[in-house]
């Protein structure tokens, strides 16, 4: 398999402001976002959350949607989407866009007018009486508060937030990054305006850019873009991630719900995050345990005992922690714990042979190089990247993958501790 090189630069365009750019002719549509960097945390989350909707709804230049689309279209249509992530304890409140690559327009510069129009969204917004425009912030209140509520529909995504919630309590890491319908319900006009300010003045700023541009003209059409920011005096920056330890008898977490299939979700502290030497290691632990669909989660708990609809691992490389997800018939749950926590000591034991660690290996492998296939993929990447203050491209962890020993396996799931269960019960049952 061959393996694209992105050429990556990196530099400050000012205090607290940072561009990432990756120079490629690979793909027909270029990348590029603006993320407001902020402390996650509870008294924040939701109207940090709620921003970055208000500032898509229109500028002073477009003050609504009709215009903005127009806008895009004649950007051979571009898109600018909202988006609200976390990244260890940080908040990321982004404006995400995509446009035609340079290569394709025959000649035209698109790069130069698309961020223009990201940075007029970002920095002059459609306003009335100095405030963002009453109707555009109860819409999207409105629209923010459903999503939160929304969140029970998908219930494996719910019991895997609230198993973060139940055992990160007290930690920034256990706030939802769009808050809760209560946060989102209180806020007033005066309250997202303030909260903007704060924003533009206080919060770390990361660029992101994927496309044809030279890496020079890209600096270019941002500071261009970005000319009107504030100049904050201490633009906040991501730190480590605090790491908590596991209670000395693991939290169990039931609730009962209208559902037709529980689900079992436990939380692991495996002491290592994206920074430490030992990353590459727990990245293979995680393949051998529950993160292939050759793993012993899947082979043995879901496949040979039937103990679970699905069954997997995965980790949050910047916070330390893992993930196991399972649904299972409400009556299985102490079997399905049983055989999870089993398959782990497995691990633990080295009870796995050579053909295991090197398919985990070359699954591990072939998904950092599928990093290359994706914009999104690439940009979620480098996010990680720059909350951590890592600058490690892929194929370079690729290389660290390889060197990973059986031992140095062994030794990582030896650390890992059980911190919290959650089992979303049926009412019925």
């Amino acid at each position: 398999m061959v393996i694209v090189v992105l050429n990556m630069t990196s530099r400050g365009l000012s205090q607290g402001v940072h561009l990432t750019a990756l120079h490629t002719e690979k793909f027909k549509s270029s990348f590029l976002s603006i993320q407001l960097l902020a402390p996650l945390a509870a008294d924040t989350a939701s109207r940090f959350a709620l921003l970055p909707s208000v500032l898509r709804r229109g500028t002073a230049r477009y003050p609504d949607m009709q215009s903005l689309a127009a806008a895009l279209d004649a950007l051979y249509g571009g898109s600018i989407d909202p988006f609200v992530r976390k990244k260890g304890d940080t908040q990321m409140i982004s404006l995400v866009g995509t446009f035609l690559d340079d290569a394709y327009t025959g000649g035209e510069r698109l790069l130069e007018p698309f961020a223009a129009l990201m940075g007029d969204m970002l920095l002059g917004p459609a306003l009335e009486k100095g405030r963002f425009r009453p109707d555009y912030f109860e819409s999207e209140k409105r629209n923010l508060i459903n999503e939160i509520k929304g969140q029970m529909n998908d219930k494996r995504r719910y019991a895997q937030n609230r198993v973060i919630e139940e055992m990160c309590a007290g930690e920034p890491f256990g706030v939802h990054e769009l808050g809760t319908a209560e946060e989102a319900g209180a806020i007033s006009l005066d309250d997202l305006w303030t909260a903007y300010q704060d924003l533009l003045q206080n919060a770390g700023i990361e660029v992101f850019y994927c496309g044809s541009a030279e890496p020079e003209r890209v600096e270019e059409a941002l500071r261009a873009a970005l000319q009107d920011l504030p100049e904050g005096k201490a633009r906040y920056a991501p730190a480590r991630p605090q790491q908590a330890g596991p209670p000395q008898t693991p939290r169990f977490v039931e609730e009962k719900l209208d559902v037709t299939q529980g689900k079992l979700t436990m939380g692991f502290r495996t002491g290592v995050t994206m920074v430490d030497a030992q990353y590459p290691a727990l990245v293979l632990l995680n393949a051998v345990y529950g993160g292939t669909a050759t793993s012993k989660l899947f082979m043995h708990v879901r496949e040979e005992l039937s103990l679970c609809y699905y069954a997997s691992s995965s980790l949050l490389g910047t916070t330390g922690l893992m993930l196991v997800n399972s649904g299972i018939e409400f009556q299985q749950f102490e079997r399905a714990k049983e055989e999870i926590l089993r398959q782990l000591q497995a691990c633990k034991d080295g009870d796995f042979d050579a053909n295991e660690l090197e398919g985990a290996r070359r699954a591990a492998v072939s998904a950092c190089r599928a990093l290359t296939d994706s914009l999104h993929q690439l940009e979620d990447y480098w996010l990680k990247q720059a909350v951590t203050d890592g600058q490690e491209a892929p194929e370079a962890f690729i290389g660290r993958l390889e060197a990973v020993t059986r031992d140095e396996v062994i030794a990582c799931a030896r650390n890992i501790q059980l911190d919290t269960v959650y089992f979303l019960n049926g009412k019925e049952a």
